[in-house]
This record gives structure tokens, sequence and C-alpha cells, in this order.
């Protein structure tokens, strides 16, 4: 069974990550690089960071295809970039990261958005997620 803190932090830091790179046309695995000198990381948390990076990366257009079809009375416009590398990562987790059951993916990422993202977020990420959960 992974460390949840272990994993909690490399939420955080494939976030820290994701964000960041929502703002160059740099690639995922150079830029990692980078983000890796400038935030030294232990090798366990940045190991699972890194699964989380690719994933996303990956997967981007799908996970954002995915995530626009679940916006009600919402434009994909008014998804802050913190809440929408929430959303990404947690959908992710949810498709593809066999040891992490939907509701603990679901609840990480509302943690994430208590400690990141604006103050209504939460509720938000949660509603999201709620009607993706059964996506597939």
């Amino acid at each position: 069974m992974p460390d949840p803190r272990i994993r909690r932090k490399a939420r955080e830091r494939a976030l820290q990550f994701l964000f960041g790179l929502d703002f160059t046309n740099n690639p995922c695995e150079p830029a990692a690089a980078v983000f890796w000198e400038i935030e030294p990381t232990r090798p366990s948390v940045r190991h699972y960071a890194m699964t989380l990076i690719r994933g996303v990366c990956e997967q981007r257009d799908t996970l954002d295809e995915a995530i626009v079809g679940a916006l009600q009375k919402w434009t994909p416009e008014r998804i802050g970039g913190v809440e929408r590398n929430i959303l990404r990562i947690a959908l992710y987790e949810m498709r593809n990261a066999q040891d992490v059951p939907i509701p603990v993916a679901i609840n990480e990422a509302i943690e994430l958005a208590k400690t990141f993202a604006a103050e209504e977020a939460p509720r938000f990420i949660n509603g999201i997620l709620d009607r993706l959960k059964d996506d597939g």
C-alpha cells in the first residue's frame, strides 16, 4: 500500500509543475528536469509526481475534453489554472491509477483545492469529478 503522505506531496508537486507548464510551450520532460533542479524532492515523491505529470501531459487533450463535457453552466475559460490542473490530475488518477480508488482521487483533489485554489473551488471540483466518476 502506497504511503498517502508521499502521494499527497507528489500531487502537490505535480500540480505546481503542471500549473507552470500551462504558461509555456515547453515539452513536458525537459521542463520537468528543470523543475526538479529548482524544487529538490525526495525520490519517492518525485517518482509518483512524474507518473502524474507524464500521464497528464500524454492525455491532456482527452482529460480536458472530459472536463469540458462535465461542465454545467460554466465555460472552459472560467476554470482557473490551478483548478484545471487539479481536475486533470484527479481524472488521470481516476482513469489510470489502479491502486487509487476513485473516492480517494476525488478527496485528494478536494484537499489540493483547499490548499491551493480559490475558496469555492473544493465544491466546484467535487461536482465536476462526481459527474466524471462513472465516465470510465
